[in-house]
């Protein structure tokens, strides 16, 4: 399937500010643009990435765009020193978004009082100042819907990031008005079974990812990803809802647009 027809892809999430890509950094960017994509977004994961998300950002002005807050598998025993310098950081730049945030229980339990306090406190940052989240959840749907539910009103919205739940998760997440869904490489996975939740949720509410340096779409599965190959997950999710691949770049970039506040 052609690509030729794709001008203005974004990919929603990536760490292309990681010490994975500083060895080539300007020639992912010059493929980036070569595949289509006109944007690059990017979390933020703790003190410790700031200063390159930043430099990355300066680097490529109007291409790469960063976010603030505090990924969960960072919140440990520091965990309020932690978030005492994300809240410098909002208030030192105007960010596009408030993430990586969220509740991660996959590698470890121990923190998930700590997780939970401080999901709950960036969501309230996120309410008072206008700007969306992005939402990390590995096997804390019910955590992450609970501390939501605290919180939520139609102030808040955001993207469920890397979105691999079953039906009935992404169900209750879209309950959620203002939320989307974050589709990256995994739903190239053989097994994954997220083409079927997503042939029965639809497409309106969609946006794509890569997660760089994670999660490579088939046929590069395994190796470094790169915003590149954002298009093999369009073409996927075009082929899962019988849409032709222009429409689902349309709509999943002005989806992408809206949600942040940018021009297309």
């Amino acid at each position: 399937m052609s690509f030729l027809k794709i001008f203005k892809m974004i990919d929603s999430h990536s760490h292309i500010y990681l010490p994975e890509f500083d060895e080539d950094r300007d020639e992912v960017v010059a493929r980036a643009k070569e595949a289509g994509v006109t944007k690059i977004l990017m979390p933020n994961v703790d003190g410790q990435s700031v200063r390159a998300m930043m430099d990355t950002e300066a680097a490529y002005p109007g291409f790469c765009y960063a976010m603030m807050g505090l990924h969960p598998t960072s919140v440990k025993g520091d965990y309020r020193e932690q978030l005492a310098n994300v809240e410098y950081w909002l208030g030192q730049n105007d960010f596009l978004a408030i993430g990586e945030i969220g509740i991660d229980l996959y590698w470890d339990k121990t923190w998930e009082r700590e997780q939970r306090e401080v999901f709950r406190t960036q969501l309230n940052w996120a309410k008072k100042s206008g700007k969306p989240v992005v939402i990390h959840v590995r096997d804390a749907f019910e955590a992450v819907f609970q501390e939501l539910d605290k919180v939520h009103d139609r102030r808040l919205k955001g993207v469920f990031h890397s979105f691999s739940g079953n039906k009935a998760q992404a169900r209750r997440a879209l309950e959620y008005q203002g939320f989307m869904l974050g589709i990256n490489g995994i739903v190239t996975f053989k097994n994954s079974g997220l083409d079927k939740v997503l042939a029965e949720i639809g497409p309106e509410r969609l946006i794509v990812e890569t997660d760089a340096p994670y999660l490579a779409p088939v046929p590069y599965r395994g190796k470094r990803n790169q915003p590149a190959f954002l298009k093999y997950t369009l073409e996927k999710l075009a082929a899962i809802l019988n849409m032709p691949v222009e429409e689902m770049e349309q709509l999943t970039t002005r989806n992408t647009a809206q949600l942040f506040g940018l021009d297309l």
